[in-house]
């Protein structure tokens, strides 16, 4: 048997897509499963032990005819038996179909006429329970399993390294990260508002030492705070697998929604997360290592660094 995935969205989304394709895994351990995803999000499967193989298609793009004659070519020659999808676009769908899958499950409310199961969306839920709700469509009756990930011993090996380096393995440390894919600031998080948070945190004197997250979006918030404060280190992962390592082992982590937020509950780092109004279903319910602050509007900037520093004792 072989199943093909289509999961849009970034790498966090694909780690909330994680506990589906390990049911799948196991209900149909002889299987072969595919994923085809985002070009940005494929290093996101280098934590995860049950694809066999990662497609990459810009679903954002305004693909020509001959990028979906491609893709249709892809599918064809592997001859799926089954396929998943989240939300994509009617034309993709209409693929699907033409390509004569036979089982091709998605939820009721995007094309539905082109799919053969289709299930019932609760965006109430935790979204990576909404997501798992899709194997239903296969006839699968299973709990949801938690988002969990695969590091390799090299991003083990390579994270222990760092830590060393940076005189981290007795203090321990706390991580700062704040990746702002869609704002046109520095920080998703007023830098202000950052800077308190740290002074808060140095009064303190806990003996943890201040670390930030390093990633490809986030250089300008990093030079930004570390010009502004002596002592304060940070670690720029070059992959996921060694973000992933470099978070488990942290004593805590304060973040926004974000990659590294998705890689924290995976690893059960304790968490504190920064959330928008519309972020509520991103973290698991009822997880006693994270915690979210939640602003009541779209802005992160409506939380005040009080607030934060509240939230960060009583963990």
């Amino acid at each position: 048997m072989r199943i093909l995935a289509l999961v849009p969205g970034s790498i966090g989304n694909q780690l909330l897509f994680f506990p589906t394709i390990e049911t799948l895994a196991k209900q149909y351990p002889q299987a072969r499963i595919d994923v085809l995803v985002e070009p940005s999000s494929k290093k996101a499967y280098r934590v995860c032990k049950n694809v066999d193989e990662v497609l990459v298609f810009d679903f954002q793009d305004r693909n020509s005819f001959a990028d979906y004659l491609n893709l249709l070519g892809i599918m064809r020659d592997r001859e799926y038996d089954a396929v998943i999808s989240l939300k994509t676009t009617w034309r993709i769908k209409l693929l699907l179909w033409l390509n004569g899958i036979p089982t091709r499950v998605g939820f009721q409310d995007d094309s539905p006429i082109y799919l053969s199961n289709s299930v019932v969306r609760k965006p109430e839920q935790y979204k990576a329970e909404m997501y798992h709700d899709l194997v239903a469509g296969l006839g699968i009756d299973a709990p949801c399993p938690s988002v969990t990930i695969n590091v390799s011993k090299e991003d083990i090996d390579w994270a222990e390294s760092e830590q060393q380096r940076l005189d981290l393995k007795d203090s321990g440390y706390i991580l700062l990260s704040d990746e702002q894919y869609l704002t046109p600031d520095i920080s998703a998080y007023p830098l202000k508002s950052w800077q308190k948070i740290i002074e808060e945190i140095k009064q303190k004197n806990t003996g943890l030492a201040i670390v930030l997250l390093q990633t490809d979006t986030n250089q300008d918030w990093v030079s930004a705070i570390m010009s502004a404060n002596n002592n304060i280190k940070a670690i720029a992962p070059p992959d996921v697998g060694k973000m992933a390592a470099i978070i488990a082992g942290a004593n805590l982590i304060l973040c926004d929604n974000s990659t590294s937020m998705q890689l924290a509950v995976a690893t059960g780092t304790y968490t504190i997360a920064l959330l928008n109004a519309q972020d509520n279903k991103e973290l698991p319910p009822h997880n006693e290592n994270c915690v979210a602050v939640q602003s009541s509007t779209a802005n992160l900037s409506d939380i005040t660094h009080e607030t934060v520093i509240e939230k960060m004792w009583q963990g």
